[in-house]
């Protein structure tokens, strides 16, 4: 690599950055497979898995992780559903009640890789720094919430500068430890079923909510 080769300069950083926003407009749906690697300090080796992600503009969302699904993560306009379906558990995170303050700005992390403006962005985070290498232009971004950043201090996104396709988010939190989906396979504007963003609960599964006390 020869020098300055991966810090783009603060002009084509700008160009970049608006032509991957403008992109963005065009998004309603979206789905891919995943690669997660959790990097822990307690662990030498990171751990690896696999996974499929949907999303819905605005906000809606699903994360399943493990072939079959382990966990799933189902963002909804109210509320976050967290499944276990092999502890037949759920929690329930409601999204509406005055607790959900600190928590609804931690999830607002989670669909970072698909903003809608500039405007956006510059609301919710402070651009760290951006560069570019081999096609793939990094931001990393440290969020303006202040209950946001105690648990999520710096999150970093990805993409193509060729396509402006999502290439990859890592999200670092407050003990170090990071967070990286890889994604591949991605599909633009799929049709995705309302029952994707509806899971069934059976009638036998233990729901929770954490914020009730």
């Amino acid at each position: 690599m020869f020098p300055g080769q991966a810090l783009a300069q603060p002009a084509d950083n700008t160009a970049t950055l608006s032509a991957w926003l403008n992109a963005q407009t065009n998004i309603q749906t979206w789905e891919a497979d995943f690669v997660q690697t959790r990097s822990l300090k307690a662990l030498t080796q990171p751990l690896t898995a696999t996974g499929h992600v949907w999303f819905a503009a605005p906000n809606r969302f699903r994360w399943e992780l493990g072939h079959p699904a382990r966990t799933m993560a189902v963002r909804q306009p109210d509320q976050l559903l967290v499944i276990y379906p092999r502890l037949k558990h759920v929690e329930r995170y409601p999204l509406d009640s005055a607790k959900a303050g600190p928590w609804k700005d931690t999830l607002a992390l989670l669909d970072a890789g698909f903003p809608r403006s500039r405007a956006e962005v510059e609301s919710r985070f402070n651009i760290l720094s951006q560069t570019t290498t081999n096609h793939i232009h990094e931001l990393a971004l440290q969020p303006k919430s202040e209950a946001a950043r105690r648990l999520m201090p710096q999150i970093k996104i990805a993409f193509d500068t060729n396509d402006f396709s999502l290439h990859s988010t890592e999200l670092q939190f407050a003990d170090g430890s990071t967070m990286q989906n890889v994604f591949t396979n991605a599909i633009l504007n799929p049709k995705i079923d309302e029952s994707v963003f509806k899971p069934k609960i059976e009638g036998d599964w233990k729901v929770t909510e954490p914020f009730k006390k």
